[in-house]
């Protein structure tokens, strides 16, 4: 890749290098004529010939990422002849000029000795013709070129110093983008290890305390068999841990994060839920994704999965859909999950808690969002989350 990939002004000029060298040609060609000094003799017109053959054939052709040795090669071909119908007519001091667009793409070296040849081959021009010995004209020729070369390498030390602050920058925010991901990563995992030491200690805490009160009230059930006051005393303990066991697993399931998440994105991880969920459910659903996807908060993506999973799980129980679309859109502040079938629609007004909503409302508090829901009997429903990221 050239230093010109990327960057829009040096591909303007890239398009200027392709384009202008023939035009400028014809110009100098026509010039000539009207120059009393000069005329158009034959080797001019070959020499004019073979550079615009070479202008449209080659350099007019060259693609930006050609190899530096073939860039080389091009602009010292383009020079020599441009040095040559100098040499003949003054008039291609005009066509000479675009040397310093073939300069521009040869690195910072070969940049800066590009400009100083070009400098001196438009200044034969200016001063009437190349040096010959000690005359006015060649004195003429070494203060015009003194001239040049001071601007030209003043505009290359410029460019160069332009250009590899623009590569510094690049490279900053390149590591700046990596240090981010490298950041939410390690901001993933940790909180995946968190969640999993909480669910340990949730598990040891409260359910395997649990467990063990159950099998003890089994156990003493073993020793009053004969004792139907007794063993029907035990057993009913042990129901009743064994519900307010069911009750926590089922607490710490919610706040459990997906497993879908723990590999993938939120839109992938959607996704699968939707194409899992249409095989089992017999119903045709469509997940897309608009906006650019980016990495958000574990907590965020763990509750719009959870919303997306109970609406569909909604549109399966009470909907009679033929159809689901699920779609999750990235805004930049805000994620949005939208969920719609073309069910039997109901009244969100009056609907019971048997549709979820109260337990998808109060996710999506805990993370600042807010969950619309539009719906009417046989309209189907459409149901909106939206959490702010900002």
């Amino acid at each position: 890749m050239t230093e010109y990939q990327g960057d829009p002004w040096r591909v303007r000029l890239e398009r200027l290098r392709r384009v202008v060298p023939l035009p400028l040609l014809a110009v100098s060609t026509v010039a000539s004529f009207v120059v009393p000094r000069h005329g158009l003799v034959p080797v001019e017109a070959i020499l004019v010939i073979a550079a615009a053959i070479w202008s449209v054939a080659v350099t007019g052709r060259l693609p930006a990422d050609t190899p530096q040795p073939w860039r080389l090669t091009a602009f010292a071909v383009h020079t020599a002849l441009a040095a040559v119908l100098v040499g003949i007519n003054l008039t291609f001091g005009i066509f000479a000029y675009s040397g310093f667009l073939f300069a521009y793409p040869l690195g910072k070296r070969w940049r800066t000795a590009g400009f100083g040849v070009t400098a001196l081959i438009v200044s034969a021009s200016l001063s009437g013709g190349y040096p010959a010995g000690l005359t006015g004209q060649s004195l003429t020729y070494l203060v015009v070129a003194a001239v040049m070369l001071t601007l030209v390498f003043n505009s290359a030390s410029i460019t160069n110093h332009a250009l590899e602050q623009n590569e510094e920058r690049k490279r900053i925010l390149g590591e700046n983008a990596r240090l981010h991901e490298q950041l939410l990563a390690q901001a993933r995992d940790a909180g995946i290890t968190e969640e999993r030491r909480r669910l340990a200690g949730e598990i040891h805490d409260t359910l395997a305390q649990g467990f063990t009160g159950i099998i003890a009230q089994l156990a003493a059930a073993e020793h009053v068999r004969d004792e139907p006051e007794q063993l029907s005393r035990h057993l009913e303990l042990a129901r009743s841990l064994a519900r307010a066991n069911l009750t926590e697993a089922r607490r710490s399931v919610r706040a459990l994060r997906p497993e879908q998440l723990e590999s993938a994105s939120l839109p992938e991880a959607i996704g699968t839920l939707v194409r899992e969920w249409s095989e089992q459910s017999g119903v045709a659903a469509a997940m897309s994704t608009t906006g650019t996807p980016e990495r958000t908060a574990a907590e965020v993506e763990d509750v719009l999965f959870r919303v997306a999973q109970e609406a569909l799980a909604n549109a399966g129980k009470h909907a009679h859909a033929a159809k689901v679309t699920v779609t999750v859109t990235y805004l930049g502040d805000a994620l949005l999950l939208d969920v719609h079938d073309d069910g039997c629609g109901f009244d969100p007004e009056v609907a019971t808690d048997g549709y979820g909503l109260a337990g998808m409302r109060g996710r999506l508090a805990r993370v600042g969002g807010t969950l619309t829901i539009e719906s009417a009997p046989a309209y189907g429903t459409t149901l909106n989350a939206v959490v702010p990221l900002r």
